[in-house]
């Protein structure tokens, strides 16, 4: 409410980088040096913060909370489409197909596209599917690149974190930041947003993704759709149309058959 779209998106890396180096620190963990190392850093600290957090900031000045959260959980599905056309060569398989077909309905339902996407404006739908699918990129080049350098995830997260401040902290200069004015409860969600969205959470990310792997970690934003409906209803006023949850209903079920999570078995068996 108080800042601008890069204003949002700088407090939150620069909050969840000082989270993060100031952990390190305490837990003598030490940044990388490698040119390389921060090179290849740069790729996450762009798609996965500057990139989404300013197009996020921007969008949702004019769709609401739960629109955004619900696009959010496109996530999976965009790693997925990402897996199999950039970072590797395999058969696409049935599941995976109908998986992605049920994304791509679940995506025109939410959006209501029937009623010509309704009060949303197409450029802000746009920016939330690029950045979904910035999201989407993201997680397999990190699995490729970045795992394969043994990084603690204390100082890969805090490392990226800090080339994304770096990045954006010369637009919010430009900018100007404050827009209007301060309050408390905005501060707050600013502080939580930096040091467990965009601080904690890559830290989690990082080791589930050394665990399980690219589209494993994509999933956790299953959760988020939640989240964004309980938050926009309850806290902020948002109405939630019909067709939102039933079209996130349809996301998560065709990225769980995309991903395997739901087996498809033949007639008669």
């Amino acid at each position: 409410e108080f800042l601008s779209p890069v204003g949002v998106a700088f407090g939150g890396v620069a909050m969840g980088a000082l989270t993060l180096v100031t952990f390190a620190r305490i837990r003598n963990i030490a940044l990388p040096r490698e040119l390389k190392t921060w090179a290849h850093l740069t790729f996450p600290a762009m798609t996965l913060n500057v990139i989404p957090g300013y197009l996020f900031a921007v969008a949702e000045q004019s769709v609401t909370s739960v629109l955004a959260g619900i696009i959010n959980a496109v996530t999976p599905l965009m790693t997925l489409i990402a897996i199999m056309l950039v970072f590797r060569s395999e058969k696409v398989t049935k599941a995976q197909v109908i998986g992605l077909f049920l994304g791509f309905v679940g995506v025109l339902t939410v959006l209501g596209a029937w009623e010509g996407l309704g009060s949303n404006p197409l450029s802000a739908v746009l920016a939330l599917l690029f950045s979904v699918a910035c999201y989407g990129v993201s997680f397999p080049y990190s699995r490729k690149f970045i795992l394969p350098l043994g990084l603690r995830p204390e100082a890969a997260a805090a490392t990226q974190l800090v080339i994304a401040t770096a990045i954006l902290l010369p637009f919010y200069l430009i900018d100007g930041g404050v827009t209007g004015d301060v309050s408390l409860v905005p501060m707050l969600a600013m502080v939580g947003l930096g040091m467990f969205g965009r601080g904690f959470a890559y830290i989690w990310n990082f080791q589930i993704m050394a665990a399980a792997g690219s589209a494993i970690a994509s999933s956790v934003t299953y959760v988020t759709p939640v989240v964004a409906v309980i938050v926009g209803v309850i806290f902020l006023g948002e109405g939630v149309t019909w067709y939102e949850p039933v079209g996130g209903a349809i996301v998560l079920l065709g990225a769980a058959i995309a991903q395997g999570r739901i087996k498809l078995t033949r007639a008669g068996k």
